[in-house]
């Protein structure tokens, strides 16, 4: 059992919440973060002394008018570990954070701390059974995602090895739902969406209808961090 095998085992279906505006964390990608608000210095030094797990979770439009109080959240978030952290002498926090699993948010509790807490249960990923399929989706993805790189670049390279790679189908779909710079509403979309197939069939048109209206290739070099 390995530390993310492990630490999904002892969850104990509460989450503290850490909401941000623009991001969204997927299972198996690491995050850095610097943590600077004083409820959210709370929140990281409450994980370190427990589990070690946070949960980041999208904001919903017009938040910057709640943003102080309690702005309405995405219901599907991501539980994240701490892999790294230091803490800065005036109290900040720099932080790795892996992301475990998706999690579907039951309901908000109350609490004396200055951060949100939610009950929550675990979301695995739907897998159909059907392995011409999965082949065929991945080939999909594969040819929908590879021509926005430049053949003789390092991040094609890359690619070709996650696609050709024993990884699952559900792992691919979420490193590329990280990496790739898609809107943030199409990441959550992805995030939310438990079935593997229906995943990679999302994403896979997304980018052929964003290939039919420009030729620019994706600007940013591919990491699976």
């Amino acid at each position: 059992m390995n530390d993310d095998t492990a630490a999904l085992a002892g969850f104990h279906g509460t989450a503290r919440l850490f909401p941000l505006p623009n991001l969204v964390l997927f299972p198996h990608v690491v995050q850095g973060l610097h943590i600077f608000e004083p409820r959210y210095r709370q929140l990281l030094a409450d994980a370190l002394a427990g589990d070690g797990m946070i949960a980041l979770v999208l904001l919903q439009p017009g938040w910057e008018e709640e943003y102080d109080h309690k702005p309405e959240i995405e219901p599907v978030a991501c539980l994240g570990r701490i892999g790294w952290h230091e803490k800065l002498p005036d109290g900040r926090y720099n932080v790795r954070l892996r992301g475990l699993s998706r999690i579907r948010l039951v309901e908000e509790v109350p609490t004396d701390r200055l951060y949100r807490i939610a009950r929550a249960e675990l979301v695995p990923d739907v897998v159909p059974a059907d392995l011409h399929r999965l082949k065929a989706l991945r080939r999909g993805l594969a040819d929908a995602v590879l021509p926005r790189f430049a053949e003789d670049g390092p991040a094609q390279q890359q690619l070709r090895e996650l696609f050709q790679g024993d990884m699952s189908l559900g792992h691919v779909c979420d490193v590329l739902s990280y990496a790739l710079p898609l809107p943030v509403e199409m990441k959550q979309a992805l995030l939310a969406e438990p079935h593997v197939d229906l995943r990679a069939e999302i994403m896979t048109q997304a980018l052929r209808v964003s290939a039919a209206r420009s030729d620019r290739r994706f600007p940013p070099e591919f990491s699976e961090n």
